[in-house]
């Protein structure tokens, strides 16, 4: 606690009264955040702050596109068919998996993670390095599920906006992934039939 602070925020009889919301209220609440932190984490490095940046992120990025289709006219629909929330669905499950875990994108997730070797094919194994907001990113991109958050708000803004090229692209996704299970289900037979 700052000295000459009373644990509400606000200065100690003889000394200067910075109001409700000046220096010493903001010295008290960083440390109060710091201890809940600090009891929270347990010693290990957990990236709360990043956190926090990241949600605020999500939560911009929605009110942004929630203007946008302000702006162009356009409502909210109050469903969404069950054609579109499958279609959508297995895009979003595509599309997460190829974010975090393909090859092919690693570019995008080596500045905030580690390749620590293959978990499947087609597929990375990393960690996330770094501190803060680095490894809050880096955790965020190497998590399917959580990726996953961000490309389902894009498909349904999408659905939104541009049904027809959202549908489109969308399609791709599910025919990939039905292809997938395809060469599967191929290299599961032409191992039964070797054996």
């Amino acid at each position: 606690m700052a000295p000459g602070v009373r644990p509400d925020g606000t200065a100690q009889p003889g000394q200067k009264d910075e109001g409700r919301f000046g220096t010493a209220s903001v010295k008290v609440a960083f440390e109060k955040a710091q201890d809940q932190k600090a009891a929270y984490s347990e010693g290990e490095e957990r990236p709360l702050g990043g956190y926090l940046l990241l949600m605020a992120a999500y939560s911009a990025g929605v009110l942004g596109l929630s203007g946008v289709v302000r702006r162009n006219g356009r409502e909210l629909p109050e469903r969404i068919g069950v054609a579109d929330l499958a279609l959508i669905g297995v895009a979003t499950h595509k599309c997460a998996r190829l974010l975090a875990k393909d090859p092919v994108t690693s570019p995008l997730r080596a500045p905030f993670t580690t390749f620590k070797g293959t978990t499947g094919p087609a597929e990375l194994q990393e960690e996330p390095r770094g501190t803060g907001l680095r490894k809050a990113v880096g955790e965020l991109i190497i998590c399917p599920f959580c990726v996953g958050q961000w490309v389902a708000t894009g498909f349904v803004f999408g659905l939104v906006l541009r049904p027809r090229a959202t549908r489109v692209a969308a399609s791709v996704f599910v025919a990939l992934t039905v292809a997938d299970f395809l060469q599967f289900a191929y290299a599961a037979a032409e191992k039964t039939e070797s054996s």
